[in-house]
């Protein structure tokens, strides 16, 4: 699939009408919605499963040839190998339509509040039976790409303070620990690690 599919621009105050909806987005255990592999720029395929890898990200995602601004030599930026988004705020800006929902250039679509405040970097989430990922404190943000597909208003608001602190546009994350993933699993919050007992000074 490429970018083909047009998508109806939601104007600002669709937008805000249907962010209640984002907001009740569950906390600690959610759903995988969609799974999706950018093989090329501006390609993407819609998968039934997809396979995790700690060292590729998505298997046969073009992440892994990704040049990055944010590394000294460009080279693909270790803690930006996924980009997750938040399903409910994707269907509210693209529709039903799944296809359309691809077009955002995320890999993860997952009903699970995103928020600073809940997934704060170093949270690792496991997805299905085997698969964790771990958020990253790499900023994920709109770009004119995204405002071309889904209009002005959504641009907007994701660069809002709260569509921020909500992380509208998503987050990034990196595998660590690598398996075959599918729609309609469920997405889970880890607990942290627990802090190591304080060293006593002779």
């Amino acid at each position: 699939m490429t970018n083909s599919i047009t998508v109806r621009h939601r104007s600002m105050d669709e937008i805000v009408a249907g962010l209640p909806v984002v907001r009740r987005s569950p906390r600690i255990i959610g759903t995988l919605a969609l799974a999706v592999r950018r093989p090329a720029v501006d390609v993407r395929e819609v998968l039934p499963q997809a396979e995790l890898d700690t060292t590729v990200g998505l298997v046969g995602d073009s992440w892994s040839q990704r040049p990055s601004s944010r590394t000294t030599d460009r080279s693909p930026h270790p803690d930006m190998q996924l980009n997750v988004i938040n399903s409910r705020f994707v269907e509210l800006i693209a529709g039903p339509d799944r296809d359309a929902w691809a077009l955002a250039g995320d890999q993860l679509y997952v009903d699970l509040d995103l928020s600073v405040d809940a997934l704060p970097a170093g949270t690792r989430l496991a997805i299905g039976d085997r698969a964790v990922i771990e958020v990253t404190d790499q900023p994920h943000n709109g770009c004119a790409k995204f405002a071309a597909r889904f209009g002005r208003d959504a641009h907007k608001i994701v660069w809002s303070e709260e569509g921020q602190q909500l992380r509208l546009r998503g987050l990034n994350a990196r595998v660590v620990v690598g398996a075959t993933i599918k729609e309609g699993d469920t997405v889970r919050q880890l607990p942290a690690d627990p802090a190591p007992p304080a060293t006593r000074l002779p």
